[in-house]
Formats: structure tokens, sequence, C-alpha cells
């Protein structure tokens, strides 16, 4: 919070509420909002930076300060642009410093950033997310531009505003000899708990004298003895504390009469006395009285024939008996103290007569009334840090609500474009935000049948697309209309139409044409039909949602030749309107007479009919609750209960299912393999299960160790059901297949789990085990060890994910299963390898080679239980099952695992991987020659890039696998920087050189000209003789990129900036690029003859599995209806993948 003695810069709040209206939506292309009414600047937060904004802005607020800083130019700071330049002297943060203050002054956002600064300052995100003692970074900061200003004018700059001196003397009482000690400060730091102000305060820790006697005698240097002496400070600041003193009052005698009088009780607590003192007078009793008359306490102690103490010098009261004047006098001297304590405090008279104060608190500054700051530190909460400025400065007239004074010219320059190009922003965003489309159809283009409106030609040619300005009105709009339509004669009328199942169908016209498109509620995208209102095409057109039309489906017997009826259904599609009686549809068929059934669209797969009443043929369709695409069947009134087909179908009644089906699992003899059981949905299982016994006729011994099981549709036995579950708790349908398994269910403190060993799990391979959801990870990790078999400490447990592979790790051994939120049913994995300590990465790492020779790498088997092929290399193809990637082909040689930090950087990743046994057969100078990817389905995902990062930072997973690629020379590759596989085409042959890595700076846009402009830069070539083209090695297809940079779409007629990242292309790390040169060949063709290859492989493989599926379904088709089929084969898992830009 800043007050009026930081406000002279704005000599008032301007009456002007900008942007206290509505306010835009936020979104991530929009720019910043304005500011608010205040006219002044706020400071985003980055998390945890509200002490660094405090800070900045009570330094902004300082004009000293700040115009100080605006007077270092650039010949001697030095420029941004220059920072990254090898030999260039700049210094960042007084610069940025500058720049920030300029935002807050100059520009018009409702809240500058600080990110700029903090980069300065080589702060990482966790600096920014975590709070600091705003006092410390007061001094680093001064200490960091002291450093920074070294040599320059504004060498002194701190010294010179900030500086003060303490001189400590003790004064001997004896021989008055005065030792001092001088010491400099920046800041001082005062207690100001029991004090009444700050005045009181610096007393008390600066001003007070304290005496050094008895036990604590001074040792003086002249009388070399221990003798009496006295200690005071006396500060000197260069920034002094602002003179609020008033008209001198002489006697305090009458002061606290005066105040203990206006008291109802006249009673009042010593503190409170004093504090009401500072309010009456202006000034405390310690700087005013202390000198002269001593403490408080004190001087009413010895004035004990007026004043009143209590036994423990708590409160104060004046005597009964005490008149030292009368009463007149005393409320004619009292309101004489009262005319000096409203009179202006002299060296005041010049300062503005209306003061604000203002809260900033980060983004947000808004005004603050006075008595909500006192009210606010009243209580616990108190001021932490004071900034002071002297009273006696003044600004020049020049400077009062003039924020462009002293702000250097270059600053004022960028200010102003900033503004200029925010202002262009703003009013392009306003307009996106106000503009909608509209989708014109025009009544000429339409004709009406079957029910509905439909285009004579096609939708295209029939609708128009209209961006318009939904704050204009409907007047507008037509006039815009009438404007792009000139063939258009008569009267137009705009109606609102929507797209149905039957066609185009109008509903309310638009009228009121002083109305704001948003006053009648236009959506965006609305349907409009343009039309004169009556008819088109001659034919009138029904209007209103209630004749919207309804598609139905209709069925009904064909009739043979002799005019009978037979037993073959016709489905035909009808359309009627709303309000129209169902009776209607014996007309449309040409049937006379008959039995309506209606089945409604959300019942089609139950095939549950229902018989309307000859008295309900009246009704509508409405109101018979008919919708698109529910369904009405017409039969002969003589025949409604016969059975009629339709499509190999039977229509009637279908009994609601309530048995279950239990099959025989016990693998005891039984006369009976399954039975059925009839049960509801409040059936107990328990219940169930020994019907099944009984009628399957088992041993009763079974009725206390067996248990029902579901089982899926591939015939996995799933989770045994506790017995005391009903069937609607268990979560099981009627006709669902149970099997009566051996063994109990597993209890309500019990799981029920399935485990396999290693992380390729085959169906039906699964082991079961039921433990207790107290059991720990460990002890449940021995168990599974000694069920299958296995021994030995190098082995953990994964969760099963959803794609039934390895998913997330047990981590803490310790831990409860139920603590995990394991529950009954999960699959857990038994895998062989020790987990890293929290905190800790096991990274198997490859070597990747895109160009080297592979013949002399020896066989590795891999951990991971990957394939190699001949060489020991692991040769990755597109698709698997596919004919080979031969473009794309990836070969990487497994290394070894390295067990890391997550804190660790990425050299450090890096060092630890070259210290491999297998590394050796490698010369590799430093870490800075290896390039880090990811491995992603095989090869070389993401790439890692800043060497000094901690892995943290990546996000790489438990499971993520790194390969290291050797380089020729160190590389330190930037967060706008892209690299690319670029490969020139052989003139004359379909073959392509060898890849060359290529840097493309991206801090310019993912724009295609700025694409070619670095190839053609990298290949000495001139821009517009090459082409180039993306590598799609899953298609064996080059993808070229065009040479224009915006595209045109032809419906909206809006032309959209190419990106590279985006689609088509996804352009990032590790992607091939084709080049073509033109001086020397001139045709489109980018592809090979290894491509063809591949295409052709890949058709004949998409030819034979469709020849594969087809002969599936002719065997499936020939097996009896009643025969168990076997279960489908299941495709190998695809790996989810969603193409996401760069966000460096």
């Amino acid at each position: 919070m800043f007050g009026d003695l930081f406000e002279e810069d704005y000599s008032s709040v301007s009456n002007d509420h900008y942007g206290k209206g509505k306010k835009l939506k936020t979104k991530a292309l929009e720019p910043p909002a304005p500011r608010e009414f205040t006219n002044l600047s706020g400071i985003r937060n980055q998390g945890g930076t509200c002490y660094l904004n405090s800070l900045l802005q009570t330094l902004h607020f300082t004009p000293e300060f700040r115009e100080a800083l605006f007077s270092l130019g650039p010949e001697e700071l030095g420029s941004l642009e220059d920072k990254d330049k090898p030999d260039a002297k700049v210094r960042i943060i007084p610069l940025q410093l500058q720049r920030l203050f300029a935002q807050l002054l100059l520009l018009d956002q409702e809240a500058a950033s600080t990110t700029d600064l903090t980069d300065s300052f080589g702060w990482t995100s966790d600096e920014e997310m975590r709070q600091h003692d705003v006092q410390e970074l007061n001094r680093i900061l001064f200490s960091a531009l002291e450093t920074s200003l070294v040599g320059t004018s504004g060498h002194d700059l701190i010294n010179r505003l900030y500086h003060g001196t303490i001189v400590n003397q003790i004064v001997c009482k004896e021989c008055k000899n005065v030792s001092e000690k001088q010491e400099d400060f920046l800041d001082l730091t005062v207690a100001v708990r029991n004090v009444s102000g700050l005045e009181d305060a610096l007393w008390n820790m600066y001003v007070e004298e304290e005496v050094f006697d008895y036990d604590n005698l001074y040792h003086c240097g002249t009388c070399d003895r221990l003798v009496k002496a006295a200690k005071e400070d006396k500060s000197n600041p260069d920034v002094n504390l602002e003179d609020l003193q008033n008209e001198e009052i002489d006697d305090p005698l009458m002061i606290l009469k005066a105040v203990l009088l206006q008291e109802e009780s006249n009673l009042i607590p010593v503190d409170q006395l004093g504090q009401k003192l500072l309010k009456k007078i202006g000034i405390s009793w310690n700087k005013k009285y202390r000198k002269q008359y001593g403490p408080l306490r004190k001087f009413l102690q010895l004035h004990s024939q007026i004043f009143l103490l209590s036994s423990d010098e708590s409160t104060v009261s004046l005597l009964k008996d005490c008149s030292l004047q009368t009463e007149s006098d005393i409320r004619r001297n009292d309101q004489q103290l009262l005319k000096t304590l409203t009179s202006e405090p002299p060296g005041l008279n010049d300062r503005p007569s209306c003061p604000h104060w203002f809260d900033v608190n980060d983004s947000q500054v808004q005004p603050i009334k006075e008595e909500d700051i006192e009210q606010q530190f009243q209580g616990k909460e108190s001021a932490y840090m004071l900034f002071y400025r002297k009273s006696q400065l003044q600004r020049p007239p020049e400077a009062r609500a003039n924020p462009r004074y002293r702000v250097p010219c270059h600053l004022l320059n960028e200010m102003d474009a900033a503004n200029i190009e925010l202002q262009i922003k703003r009013a392009e965003c306003d307009s996106t935000n106000n503009n909608f489309e509209l989708h014109l159809h025009l009544g000429p283009y339409y004709h009406f049948f079957n029910g509905a409106l439909h285009p004579v030609v096609s939708q295209t040619e029939s609708m128009w697309d209209l961006t318009f300005d939904k704050r204009k009105t409907l007047g507008d709009l037509r006039q815009s209309i009438f404007q792009l339509l000139e063939f258009w004669e008569g009267d137009m009328v705009l109606s609102v139409a929507k797209f149905v199942p039957a066609g185009l169908h109008v509903y309310q016209r638009l009228d009121g044409d002083h109305l704001t498109l948003c006053e009648i509620e236009i959506a965006d995208g609305e349907d409009i039909f343009v039309w004169n209102g009556v008819e088109v095409g001659g034919i009138q057109i029904p209007a209103g949602s209630d004749c919207e039309p309804l598609l139905l489906n209709v069925l009904y017997p064909a009739t043979s030749s002799e005019e009978e009826q037979c037993q073959q259904l016709i489905d035909s599609p009808y359309v009627f309107p709303s309000n129209a009686e169902i009776g209607s549809v014996f007309t449309a068929c040409a049937i006379p007479d008959g039995v309506i059934l209606v089945n409604s669209a959300e019942s089609v797969g139950e095939e549950s009919w229902t018989t309307i009443p000859k008295e309900d043929l009246k009704k509508t369709f409405r109101e018979q609750g008919l919708r698109n695409g529910s369904s009405i069947l017409i039969q002969d009134s003589n025949d409604g209960n016969s059975l009629l087909t339709k499509r190999g179908k039977w229509i009637t009644s279908v009994n609601e299912v309530d048995w279950l089906q239990v099959k025989n699992l016990c693998q005891l003899d039984s006369e009976e393999e399954q039975v059925k059981i009839s049960a509801t949905l409040n059936t107990v299982v328990f219940d169930i299960r020994i019907k099944a016994i009984k009628e399957l006729k088992l041993m009763k011994e079974l009725a206390e160790d067996s248990c029902l099981r579901p089982i899926d549709r591939d015939g996995k036995l799933l989770c045994p059901v506790p017995d005391n579950y009903t069937l609607k708790e268990a979560e099981l349908k009627m006709g669902s297949s149970l099997g009566l398994c051996p063994g109990k269910a597993p209890t309500s403190s019990q799981l029920f789990l399935f485990f396999t060993v290693g992380s390729d799990v085959q169906p039906g391979t699964e082991m079961e085990i039921i433990v207790e959801e107290t059991i720990s990870v460990r002890d449940c990790l021995k168990v599974m060890l000694e069920k299958s078999g296995l021994s030995g400490d190098a082995w953990h447990l994964r969760k099963m994910d959803w794609c039934y592979e390895a998913g997330e790790a047990l981590w803490e051994e310790d831990a409860a299963l139920k603590e995990l939120m394991l529950s009954s049913g999960d699959t857990l994995l038994l895998i062989e390898g020790k987990l890293p300590p929290l905190g800790f990465l096991k990274v198997p790492i490859w070597w990747y080679q895109p160009r080297g020779p592979l013949h002399h790498w020896k066989s590795h088997q891999d951990q991971t239980n990957c394939t190699f092929s001949q060489g020991g290399v692991w040769r990755a193809n597109s698709i698997q099952d596919a004919p080979s990637d031969a473009h794309a082909e990836v070969s990487l040689r497994y290394l070894g695992d390295v067990e890391i930090s997550e804190d660790a950087t990425l050299g450090e990743l890096k060092s630890q991987a070259m210290t491999l046994p297998s590394f050796s057969e490698f010369s590799i100078p430093s870490p800075a020659f290896l390039r880090a990817w990811t491995v992603e389905s095989r090869r070389p995902g993401r790439l890692l890039r800043v060497h000094y990062q901690r892995l943290r930072e990546y996000k790489l997973g438990q499971r993520t696998e790194i390969c290291l690629e050797p380089l020729q020379k160190e590389e330190n590759l930037g967060p706008q920087h892209v690299l690319l596989r670029t490969q020139m085409r052989l003139p004359g042959k379909r073959a392509y050189a060898l890849p060359v890595d290529l840097v493309w700076d991206t801090a310019r846009g993912w724009t295609a000209g700025s694409l070619r402009h670095r190839v053609a830069d990298f290949y000495s070539l001139p821009v517009e003789k090459i082409e180039i083209a993306k590598y799609l090695p899953e298609k064996f297809e080059w993808l070229p990129v065009p040479s224009w940079n915006q595209q045109i779409t032809k419906r909206k007629k809006k032309k959209k900036q190419d990106n590279l990242q985006g689609a088509p292309y996804h352009l990032k790390d590790g992607d091939t690029i084709g080049i073509k040169n033109l001086l020397v060949e001139d045709d489109d063709d980018f592809s090979t003859v290894r491509d063809d290859i591949g295409r052709e492989k890949q058709k004949a493989f998409a030819l034979g599995r469709k020849k594969r599926q087809e002969a599936l379904r002719v065997r499936s088709s020939d097996v009896p209806s009643g025969a168990e089929m076997p279960p489908r084969p299941r495709g190998p898992e695809a790996s989810l993948s969603i193409h996401v830009g760069s966000f460096r």
C-alpha cells in the first residue's frame, strides 16, 4: 500500500473509469487487459514473488530512485540487444529494471511481468515459486545494483539515496570523556511492540540514554577503571523521517488533563493515554516531553495531586477534588488545542490537496481509505518494512501528472510502439470476440418436398457464410444482406432455421430491426433462412416448432398381386408434421385400416412395442411422444396376435430375463455341466450358490468350500463374489454366466488379486492369491514369489495398466495394499530387478549412430526383452508385423542401466553413462559431444537439449529410456532451436545423399518461409531454386512444404498463418527433410525406389490381412449357432499418441 508520500507524480485519480465495465474473456491468445480506473499498473505474480512485487513497486514509486536509474543511458549500461554477444559488456539488471519501470509508468496494461528481470537474476522456477524475506531481498538487490553500476555515473546511486550513519557515544560520568563509534546503514530495524508510533520506536532504539552503573560499569580508558557511564546513539540518515510536528504545546499537564476529561469515566490505561496524546497533538510523549519531564509514568507519579494511578500502575484517572481551573477554562483551552491540531502543518502548503492511498496487491491496484489502513494495522498485523522520503523533497512542476518525465527516449519509443501494438491487438480481439458466423440459406435456391426444405443443386451453392458483428442491429444485418444479394426483389424476411433429419425447417421469424443480435439471442453458427415469409417455389412453407417435421420408420405388411397381405414387412421412412394426427399414417401408406404399434427411439434394441388404442389415433405425434427415429408398425386388425418377421427377426413382446447361468467348475462328476437359476436383482449370492449345488447334484460339503465367480465374454474367471452381496450390489446382470469354483470367497477385509511373472501378460496365465488388505507390499511380494516358485530379493511389483502393460511401480514397500488403493480383481506384475531408491531413476542407455558402421558391434542381450537383428543391433520397424521401414530404419545398441537421482542434471547423466563398461569401445572426449534423446516406440523421440537442466524438470518417468548420439563437435541448442536431418536429392537419381544435421532457429516463427530460407542458406542455394519436403516414414511418403506463407480457406475467406508445428506437418526434432535443387532437377517427385517397394509391401500386407478376416468370417458363419465360438484373436496393442507442439 502506497500513500500520498509516493503519489506526487499523479496529482489526482482519473475520473475515467476505463476498464471498470465488462471485461473480455481471458484466453491464451488475448492481449493483456488495459489499466483499471486508477490508471496504475500492477505486477503479475510468478507463483511466489509477491514480496518482490512489493519491493519493486516501492522503488518505482520513489521518484529519486526511478529517475536516477533512468539517467543512465545505453552508452553506460549497454543494450539488451547485445546481451548474447560474447564481447559485449551489458549491465542486464539495471536495463531490465529500467524497462520494468517504463512499463509500469507508460504501458497500458493491467499488470507488468517480471520474468525478464528474474531471468536477469539467474533465477530458476524454484526461486520464482518460493517465498523469501523482503528485507533480505532489498539488501541483495541493492548490492547487485551497486556491483552492476561500478564504473558508471550511477556507481553511488544506492549510497547517495539510502545511506545513513549511526554514531554510538559513551560518556564517562567521571572525566566526561566521550568515546565514539560510527556505523553505516541502509535500513534501520526497530521494535514496534508496546510503542505508540515509529517515533517512539526510533527513540527507544537509537536515542534513549542507556546508563552503565552498579553491576554493569563501563571501563574508561582515560580513568583506567570501571566507572559509571551513559550510552546513546545519534542517527544521521540521508533519508529522514517525515516531519509531522505541529505548533508547540508547552504544558503537558493541561494536555493530559484535557485527554482524561474527554473520557466518560475519567479512567484510562496508561498505554492508551500515550496513544491518545499522540492523536491529540500529533507528536508522541517521548519525542516532545521525555527529555524534559522523563517517562510518562514517572510524570504521572510526580503529579499525584492531580493523577491517581492504580496499584499496578496500569491505569490512571483524575482526582475528583482536583480543580486547577474552572470547567469553562478547560473547555476554552481544549478548543484551542483542537484548532491547533486541525491547522495545516508548516511546510506542506504546496502539497496536493487531495492525497490518495492505494492498495497494490500484485496485479490488482485499488484505492483504499486511510481509516481502512488504520483498522488493518490496529490488531496483531504490522507493517513489516516501511520506506520513507524526506518531506522537504519537492517535485518540479513539469513532473506533476507527467509519467513520461525523465524516461529515456529509447524506452519512450519502445513503450509507444508497444501501446500501438496493444491497441491493434485489442481491436482485433474485440472484433474476433464480437464477430460470429451466420449461415444464410437463400430461399430461391431451395425447394420444399417430403415435409422439409432441401437445396435445389447443392448445399454449398444454397448456403452463404457471413461474418457479422453481434453488437449491430437486425436492421444492419438485413441491410448487409440486401447489399450482398443484388438480385433480390421484394420483401426480405429473416427466420431462424435448423437442420432436422428430414431436412431444413423454418422456426421463428426475426422482428425488431432496432434490436441488436445479442438482444434477440442469435447464436454463433446460427442458420438464417432468407425468404419472402410466405412461400418457396410456389409452395406455402409451414413454420414454427409446432409443425416440426418428424422422420419416422413405418413398417407395414407387403401386399401380393392378389391384394392379399403376406408375411413380409416393408420398412419405409416417412415424414410427418409434429402436429399431425397419428391416424394420418394410414393415408400415407394407403392402408384403409389396422392396428398401430409404436416403438420409441430409446428402446429400439429392446423391440418393445406398444399398441395405440383407437381413441388415441386423434392425438398428434408429439402428444404421443414420438421423436425422430421412432418406429411405427401397422398390423391387420384381424391378426393382432400373429408373429410377423422382419429381416429374420421376430417382433413380439420379450419377457424380461430372470435367471443366471451357473457352470460347474469344481472338477467333480455331475450329471449337469450348467444350470439356470431363477433370481431377481435382490437375490443374495449365497442363495444362488446353494441352489446351484443342489441342482448340479454335487456334494453338500461344497456349501462350505466353494464360491461363485463371474465369467467374462472371453471365458476368463473374474474375482469371486462375496456371499452376502445381492446381485445388484455385485453389479451382476440377468443372464450372466457364473462359475461354481472350489475355495472360499474373500472376506470384506481380504483382497483377491491376479498376478503374473514378467511384463508379457498372456490371457489365462495369471495366478491368483487371496491376502489381507492390511498386508504390506514387501510381504505380498514374498507370498507371490513363494507361490510362483521363485527366489531372491531382486524383484518388485507393478500394477497392470489399462492396455495390459506394466504400469506404476509399488514404491512404498512398507505401505499396506489398502493404502495404495488396491482392490479385489486388480492384476499385479512380478518384475525382475530391484527398484531404485525413491527419488532415483533407473535409466536404460542405448547407443544411437544413424550413419555409423554397425558390423563391428557385438551381440548383447537386452534386459528389457527386446529383439535384435544380426550384428547385435536393435532395428526398429515403423509398424509391427508390417513391412520394414527402409528409410527410417533405426539402429540402437543397448549399453546398460544407469541409476541416477532425479535432481541430477542431463550432463551428469551423460557422464555416468560414459562409465558403463560397454561404453569403453567408443572414443568420446566429453559429455558435451553426446546428444541425448528419449526412446519412444523403439526410435529416438524427444530431444533433451539443456546440458545443465535437472532430470526432474524433463518429467522423464520411471520407464523412460535414453539413447545417446555421438557428435563431431560440441553443440548448445537453445529453446527456440529445432534439429532436422536434411538430405539433398542426388541429380538424375531417385536417391538421397547421407543426412546432414541442420539447426533451425524458430524465434521468428515456425513458418515455411523461415525454414526454406534456413535450408537455402545452409546449402548456399537461392531460396527460389529449392523445394523441400518432410518424410513420413510410416507411409513411405514425402509431404512437400509449400513456398507460400498463408493459407486462404475457400468458404470463410480468412487468411491463416501457416505453422509447421501444426497439421499436417507436425514438425519436430529429428524429422527428415528432403531437399531438391531446381537448378539441376526440375520435377515434383521426392520419392525413392525404396519408397515404392515399401508402399507395395504395405498394400500387400493390408490385402492379406483383409483376406484373413474374410476367411475368418466365412468359417464363423459355418459354425452352428449353438456351438461355442472361439474367442476372437486379439490384435496387438497400438500405442496411443497425440501430436503436441513444442512449447520450449
